[in-house]
């Protein structure tokens, strides 16, 4: 691991790499310091927004949204290959993730699957999120792969780190899918490709004259319910969680959507708190498309998923806590945040 650059070298870094930087307000200073460690780092990880458009996309990254504040990474690259530096410092991008996914890492070996979420990424990893909705269909523009591909060899070569250093944040933590529309092993080839060659070796990356794909897309709407009402949680049982309605969201729209609940303190420290999203149909019936995520211990969980929810579907969420002792456990306060768009 190393001691992480100051923000002076990794601008320097990315432009010595040829890419196109936009630095955006105080990013130089804008962190989340004071809320956790940040440094030493082992490596870079890639993510996809879930958002269209330039604007809307660094406006979330740099600022955040109710119950996540900002930055949410280090830098947003768009669609024209342009990195635009919305903070520095520790940024709530990688989140909880595995242990033994971050030695592989530090040792550059092959990376295990995920399975476990008991370590800080954002003390760990530089973070670039890359505009794109994220659903397998949304297309990468070359210019923006290879700017991509540019950033994280620009920090891996400051470092002196191998591409083995760069992953995706489905490759940090099960909770995850992201970046989808390429697979990361070809993606590091293409990083260690770059770092066979002389920093900056190649035309820098170019901008596209037309923007019409980036700046047309509406601003998100913001989801943001909660409950204080207090609910007994029987051990072993999934409970559905009320927010306005037990709807959390109905399709068709794109999502990035973070439930917080809280327990009681008191709560044994050994409770396996699981949450699940899901989707039903118009009726609530005919649930699919689970995905599970686990917690341990009483106090506050968050629990996060982006993505879309199809036309005629509707998103719910689940929270089931398990005690050893069977006792219950009583839930005091739950909150759903996030922006989403509507889709056609």
């Amino acid at each position: 691991m190393a001691t992480p650059l100051t923000a002076a070298r990794v601008l320097a870094a990315l432009k010595a790499e040829g890419v196109t930087v936009v630095e955006v307000g105080s990013w130089r200073t804008h962190n989340r310091s004071g809320h956790g460690a940040w440094g030493p780092v082992a490596g870079v990880v890639v993510h996809h927004t879930v958002t269209s458009g330039t604007a809307a996309s660094v406006a979330i990254c740099r600022d955040g949204y109710s119950g996540l504040p900002g930055p949410l990474c280090h830098g947003v690259i768009d669609k024209r290959g342009v990195v635009h530096l919305v903070g520095w410092g520790r940024a709530n991008h990688a989140g909880s993730g595995d242990g033994d996914v971050l030695r592989a890492v530090i040792a550059e070996k092959p990376l295990p699957a995920p399975n476990e979420n008991d370590t800080d990424g954002n003390a760990r990893f530089y973070g670039f999120e890359c505009v794109n909705l994220g659903d397998g269909k949304d297309p990468w523009p070359a210019v923006q792969l290879e700017a991509m591909v540019r950033a994280s060899a620009a920090l891996c070569r400051a470092h002196g780190w191998s591409a083995a250093s760069v992953i995706g944040h489905k490759e940090w933590t099960n909770t995850k899918s992201d970046p989808r529309g390429f697979t990361m092993a070809d993606f590091r080839a293409r990083v260690a490709a770059r770092l066979r060659k002389a920093p900056g070796a190649g035309t820098s990356t170019p901008t596209p004259t037309d923007p019409s794909q980036e700046d047309t897309v509406p601003n998100p709407s913001m989801l943001n319910e909660s409950n204080a009402t207090d609910v007994e949680l029987p051990s072993g049982e999934w409970v559905g969680l009320a927010f306005a309605d037990p709807v959390v969201h109905s399709g068709p729209r794109l999502h990035n959507t973070l439930v917080h609940i809280s327990l009681d303190e008191n709560s044994p420290d050994d409770a396996l708190v699981e949450g699940r999203f899901y989707l039903t149909d118009t009726s609530g019936k005919n649930p699919s498309a689970f995905q599970t995520i686990t917690r341990h211990g009483g106090g506050g969980h968050q629990f996060a998923l982006s993505g879309t929810v199809p036309a005629g579907k509707h998103l719910r969420f689940q929270l089931r806590v398990k005690t050893s002792d069977a006792t219950p456990v009583t839930l005091l306060h739950r909150t759903a945040t996030g922006p989403y768009w509507a889709t056609t």
